[in-house]
């Protein structure tokens, strides 16, 4: 089905045709591991997530690089306070990140490249750009000149002045511009640093993107995306160093930026105190409810997240389990993914038509009888697997606690078994107390045909 895609550098929705069938490349911009990332920084990795798992649909052969942005200056100030190599931080926090990626139900990249493991990539492209005049050296410094990329500022849209006040944050000497930027900066004793042409020192950020980039995916890529916040400065420099080193060719051919999170309508601030941390979230929230979350507002829009929509999200899954479970005696047989729920994805990755799609196909294995329950069934795990959703077992989702807690699934159901022993006694009395004594505990009990099932209350 052909996929349609909003890019931000035409400002347009274009219809997706790779430079090579046989080989997509996608590179999407990830963490700098200083620190647990927080809920926002997790929009991308689950937007794009879905996005692989939808190109794949049509061309199997996507490379998918996301990378790990392990030398910064943020780096150095958390080894510093720590007392200890910058590896030892950047080592804990990018497995926490990969862990932390895997209970969301984010599927691993197929290639994830370390800025310290591209240290003589960086220096050749360095090298290509002073030798191109598109970058010089002083006192230490590598510079990349602005002025000598005509086009620079056309992804982002920004004026002139604008574009000084970007590069503001770059401190470096004799800048032939204001807008010039850092792609390599001097290092003492105290600092991690690699031996260079300019001296011992070590990269700006945004090259490290552009030498990843290039080593993996190739001069000219397919996709490009991340976060909207990145679109100035990060990836229109990005743009003009890989266009200048490359001679002039394409970097990226479509641009995809999701849009930002704010909390209860407020944008999220360490000042506000409203910064809320991937790791503490996952914690105490079943990972997939938080995905659910992250999936609920179109990727290109601003996402307001609040307790009352996790909660919501999480009543939500419990519903679509809850049919899954009473379809437990079914063989659903081949998944098969619905064409309304790939549609609604085609369509520039409209994920709330396709959970409404979902919500849709939930309702009609719920009322699907006799022959139809297998086709129902097979539909919603189909069109629910595309956003990496319905991914447990029915009983398993029910049956959890918050994460890291243990459930005595014994216990419980050595109450329930002194349960029916009560009713069958007609002692309702003490029945009820049972009842209340589980709630107590955090399970609630349903009685049906099927039955008596219990589920953990989850926050």
């Amino acid at each position: 089905m052909p996929i349609s895609l909003y890019n931000t550098m035409s400002r347009r929705t274009e219809a997706f045709t790779p430079l090579d069938p046989e080989r997509v490349t996608m590179y999407v911009c990830g963490p700098t591991v200083y620190n647990y990332i927080h809920i926002g920084n997790a929009r991308p990795p689950v937007v794009f997530d879905v996005l692989a798992r939808l190109i794949r649909r049509n061309y199997p052969k996507l490379v998918y690089a996301r990378n790990i942005t392990d030398v910064d200056d943020k780096i150095n100030k958390a080894a510093a306070t720590a007392g200890v190599p910058i590896g030892e931080i950047t080592g804990k926090y990018a497995q926490a990140y990969r862990d932390d990626m895997a209970r969301l139900g984010v599927a691993p990249p197929d290639v994830e490249p370390h800025a310290t493991a591209h240290i003589p990539q960086i220096v050749a492209m360095i090298e290509r750009l002073i030798a191109s005049g598109h970058a010089y050296a002083t006192e230490g410094h590598v510079l990349f000149h602005v002025d000598s990329y005509k086009e620079y500022g056309a992804l982002s849209g920004r004026d002139p002045d604008e574009q000084i006040a970007g590069a503001r944050g770059e401190v470096a000497p004799n800048k032939k511009s204001p807008r010039d930027f850092v792609l390599w900066k001097p290092s003492d004793e105290t600092l991690p640093g690699w031996d260079s042409p300019w001296g011992r020192g070590r990269p700006g950020w945004h090259i490290e993107c552009s030498a990843m980039s290039e080593t993996h995916l190739g001069e000219t890529i397919d996709i490009h995306a991340g976060g909207v916040d990145l679109t100035f400065p990060h990836h229109e420099n990005e743009i003009a160093q890989s266009t200048c080193a490359h001679g002039g060719k394409v970097f990226a051919r479509y641009w995809l930026h999701n849009g930002m999170l704010t909390f209860d309508g407020k944008k999220m601030s360490k000042s506000l105190g409203n910064v809320l941390q991937l790791h503490e979230l996952l914690n105490k929230h079943p990972g997939e409810a938080l995905r659910l979350l992250l999936l609920r507002g179109h990727y290109r829009q601003p996402l307001d997240w609040s307790d009352a929509a996790l909660t919501q999200s999480v009543r939500t899954l419990d519903g679509w389990y809850g049919v899954l479970r009473d379809m437990a005696d079914v063989d659903a047989g081949e998944v098969s993914i619905p064409e309304a729920v790939e549609a609604a994805l085609c369509d520039d990755l409209n994920t709330p038509q396709a959970l409404a799609e979902i919500s849709q196909l939930a309702d009609a294995a719920r009322r699907a009888t006799g022959d139809e329950r297998a086709a129902a069934k097979a539909a919603l795990l189909g069109g629910a697997s595309l956003l990496g959703l319905l991914q447990e077992e029915p009983e398993a989702w029910f049956r959890q606690g918050s994460p890291g807690e243990s459930v005595d699934a014994a216990a419980i159901e050595a109450k329930l078994e002194e349960r029916r022993a009560a009713r069958a006694a007609k002692d309702f009395a003490r029945s009820d107390a049972i009842r209340d004594e589980l709630k107590a505990m955090g399970i609630a009990i349903e009685d049906g045909a099927q039955g008596t099932r219990w589920s953990v209350v989850k926050a």
